[in-house]
């Protein structure tokens, strides 16, 4: 009896052990075929959340069902004035609204995504009152977006709704190719132009993803929302607010390290802006069941992700997995 006891309360703590330095400022993992969160931090702070708004973009552009095929001009209206982003996709630019949707989520172009809301049914206005409805019908309750593409700090949300709409997005074949593409060729005015994937992740050795969606802006930092499959196990990851890029990929590291059951994590570059160690506990984290969805409880101020052994369960759909 007194055996059975010991190896019990070895099997709860061993992953204790498993501690890393966590450059994001919130975090939320979740299993998708079982709803169990398995890191939290920090999950129901609301903050801006740059071009992870372009997944929502994205899933009302394809709702409206409009004809792909169909050639977009690149307007000047379409040109980011507000921070004065870089963009390769030129003024005048006669492009299919499919490639201009690779753009928009493989590359994170915001003159594209600014042309997708253009041209929706309704102009800009539409594509507003369509992106509310969205929010409610997918439970998202924390979360403002005011425009297309991710550089207004307006666009607000938390790790915890942010997991819904990787989960909602992972239901388009067209976000899910777009996104894991790790770079494409796009036709502009009659040239084959290369474009990129802004997660670099996306394609390299050892990394199985199923979807993916970089952000940064000044006031959001390095933001990525990721699902991938370790071990056998397909889950959802949302990384806000790293302070640098390599801070977010080394978060995203350690997380397949974890999900994995490796040791030995990797340790944030002095990059970061803060370095708050996570460790595996059985804490205090929960979801919760409401009106509006399952909401993700996290306890505030804390300095700590803590793997959390949840018996309630956030719903996240399976989703095809490119071959």
């Amino acid at each position: 009896m007194l055996k059975k006891l010991f190896a019990t309360v070895l099997m709860s703590f061993s992953a204790a052990a498993f501690a890393v330095p966590f450059g994001s400022q919130s975090v939320l993992v979740v299993e998708d075929d079982t709803g169990k969160i398995l890191l939290e931090k920090n999950a129901d702070r609301v903050v801006p959340i740059a071009s992870l708004t372009k997944l929502m973009t994205a899933m009302v552009v394809l709702d409206a069902k409009q004809d792909m095929d169909e050639l977009i001009e690149i307007d000047r209206s379409d040109v980011d004035t507000f921070k004065h982003s870089s963009s390769r996709v030129p003024v005048g630019a006669l492009i299919s609204r499919r490639d201009v949707l690779q753009l928009a989520l493989m590359s994170s172009d915001n003159r594209a995504a600014a042309a997708l809301a253009r041209t929706y049914p309704g102009g800009a206005d539409g594509f507003k009152a369509a992106v509310k409805r969205k929010i409610a019908a997918l439970g998202m309750t924390q979360t403002v977006i005011e425009e297309p593409t991710g550089l207004s700090p307006r666009n607000r949300s938390n790790a915890g709704d942010l997991v819904k709409m990787a989960s909602a997005a992972a239901r388009y074949p067209d976000i899910t190719a777009a996104t894991t593409e790790s770079k494409d060729l796009i036709n502009i005015n009659g040239r084959e132009v290369e474009y990129r994937n802004t997660n670099r992740l996306v394609g390299a050795k050892g990394w199985d993803i199923g979807l993916s969606k970089t952000g940064y802006t000044s006031e959001a930092g390095r933001c990525l929302i990721m699902n991938i499959k370790a071990a056998g196990k397909n889950a959802t990851m949302v990384l806000l607010n790293a302070g640098a890029s390599s801070a977010r990929i080394l978060d995203a590291l350690n997380v397949r390290r974890f999900i994995s059951g490796e040791e030995a994590p990797m340790r944030v570059a002095s990059a970061s802006n803060r370095a708050p160690r996570f460790t595996a506990s059985s804490g205090r984290a929960r979801v919760k069941a409401t009106a509006g969805g399952p909401r993700i409880k996290a306890s505030a101020g804390k300095a700590k992700v803590k793997a959390v052994k949840a018996r309630s369960k956030v719903t996240v759909t399976p989703k095809r997995r490119k071959k």
